[in-house]
């Protein structure tokens, strides 16, 4: 077949087309367009094979109508379709082959003639078989050898350039995600200690059993969920799960379901393509791609909109979703930790859990005994955090007296360790030397245990015994916020008369700290 230049410049565009960079969609538009006039075609598509269908990807020509576009085939149904992509071998098809073989595979989508021309080419690129390019027009007389033999070119171009585009599009991904990762990374130990460490360091019994059960079942890929009052340590619990396992390796992607509202959920835990709603500029990767691999924690889970529970019940399921806005399946590898501080049993009997997911997430729970339960880790957990705010805001060292540590322990922390923490960081704050007073809610302090030996104190002894322990608890300090008098809620004078009458002169206490 002779081709004249004009032809050999098609030609030229079409290669150069089927091997550039590009999107997927507009890599494939283009290049079946350059190809037009080198294989005149009425309808020309590349049907992607994915198992054992093929599905239309592109199609171009006067004839690829919306009908073209939804098309699919089963290769069952059509052998000579599986022989020409198993084999690697363009091939043309005759009226015969219509006939009396597979059929047409656009009967029932297109009414073309008897006799009319058409082809199909194999797209395979190191040995990965990708689907076909198939070739139609409508007059009635068979495309010939030289048409064929440009077409087994130009596949073969096709099929490469497709997967450069894929493996292109793989190393994208995989950069977006490492970006996630690195960014989460750096949120998740900025001053944090690590949690596998602070678990263990656990003294009550009720820890301990925490932490016996995360180390069973760290090295599984067992969806855990965490049950426990809010600021009990859950979210502990969980970094020293994800440490212990498999997965460690790699940072823990964590999202609080309850912090964000139930229009953007969707699109943060499974991602978004651009244009998927108002505001949607672009692009962006969902916490589960982010996670896989690693692990993923979802924090208050229990207050999932219901109507997201079912795209989490089938990622949970079978590792698969679309991102909002798109048609694309995504698979993931990803471990799941979940906590609730809610009764998720009430919840589903309320309706407002599914209960196919509640027994999905509920194999392995664990529950986190609240602080007034495990008294015991106070003085463990107040070290822990003194030295990490010394080391972050490069001062102290402080300390905690024995008093004051059997004072906290007499507190019920309705906020749990996530109280503490707060109390001793405002104590580190107001402390004028290295020994702190805890300000607490002195309504919710147990009263102190009853002397069981010797006869009752007087009231007097009482009092003064008690405003002893607070003024040195203050290091002596008497005015101001956390001094003293505010903490016993007595006027200043107030406090140094009584005092006075009591027998405490303040001259005791200067040695601990500046002149009141």
């Amino acid at each position: 077949m002779a081709i004249d230049l004009d032809l050999t410049a098609d030609l030229k565009e079409a290669a150069h087309l089927a091997t550039s960079a590009g999107s997927t969609d507009r890599l494939l538009a283009d290049a079946l367009d350059a190809l037009r006039p080198v294989i005149p075609y009425d309808l020309a598509t590349v049907m992607l094979l994915d198992g054992d269908r093929l599905t239309v990807r592109m199609a171009r020509g006067p004839l690829a109508d919306d009908r073209v576009h939804r098309h699919h085939l089963e290769l069952d149904r059509f052998p000579s379709l599986r022989a020409a992509i198993d084999r690697g071998e363009a091939r043309l098809f005759t009226e015969h082959d219509h006939a009396d073989g597979d059929g047409d595979p656009f009967d029932g989508v297109l009414d073309l003639p008897h006799g009319h021309a058409c082809m199909v080419v194999p797209l395979v690129a190191e040995g990965r078989r990708m689907g076909l390019v198939t070739f139609d027009q409508q007059v009635c007389r068979p495309y010939g050898e030289g048409p064929l033999g440009l077409a087994r070119v130009y596949g073969r171009l096709l099929a490469h350039a497709m997967r450069y585009e894929h493996q292109s599009a793989v190393l994208r991904r995989m950069r977006d995600q490492w970006a996630e990762h690195n960014r989460l990374l750096a949120e998740s130990v900025a001053g944090r200690a690590d949690a596998g460490q602070l678990l263990t360091r656990a003294v009550s019994p009720a820890m301990q059993r925490v932490v016996e059960l995360s180390r069973q079942v760290a090295p599984t890929e067992t969806p855990v969920l965490i049950t426990g009052e809010t600021g009990s340590g859950k979210e502990v619990v969980a970094n020293a799960i994800h440490g212990w396992s498999r997965r460690g390796g790699r940072p823990m992607v964590s999202v609080n379901c309850a912090a964000l509202p139930p229009t953007l959920i969707e699109s943060e835990l499974f991602g978004h393509v651009k244009g998927a709603f108002s505001g949607a500029t672009g692009k962006r990767m969902g916490r589960f791609q982010a996670a896989n691999g690693t692990t993923l924690f979802l924090d208050e889970v229990g207050e999932l909109p219901l109507g997201l529970q079912a795209k989490l019940l089938r990622v949970v399921q079978d590792g698969t979703f679309e991102p909002v806005g798109s048609d694309r399946t995504v698979r993931v590898d990803v471990r799941l930790i979940a906590a609730t501080h809610v009764d998720l049993a009430r919840a589903v009997a309320g309706g407002r859990f599914r209960e196919d997911l509640y027994y999905r997430l509920h194999v392995f729970p664990i529950e986190v005994p609240p602080l007034r339960e495990r008294k015991d880790d106070i003085p463990r957990i107040a070290a822990d955090v003194l030295a990490s705010l010394a080391r972050r805001t490069g001062s102290g060292p402080w300390s905690v007296s024995d008093a004051e540590i059997a004072r906290l322990q007499r507190y019920r922390w309705p906020g749990n360790v996530r109280e503490l923490v707060n109390a001793l960081e405002r104590a580190t704050i107001l402390a004028r030397g290295p020994e702190l007073h805890v300000a607490v809610e002195e309504e919710e302090l147990a009263p102190p245990p009853a002397v069981e030996e010797g006869p009752p104190a007087t009231l007097e002894a009482v009092e003064r015994a008690h405003i002893d322990r607070v003024v040195r608890g203050c290091d002596g300090r008497i005015h101001g916020p956390g001094g003293a008098a505010d903490l016993l809620g007595l006027n200043p004078s107030t406090l140094r008369s009584r005092m006075k009458r009591l027998g405490l002169e303040a001259s005791r206490y200067r040695k601990k700290s500046s002149p009141l």
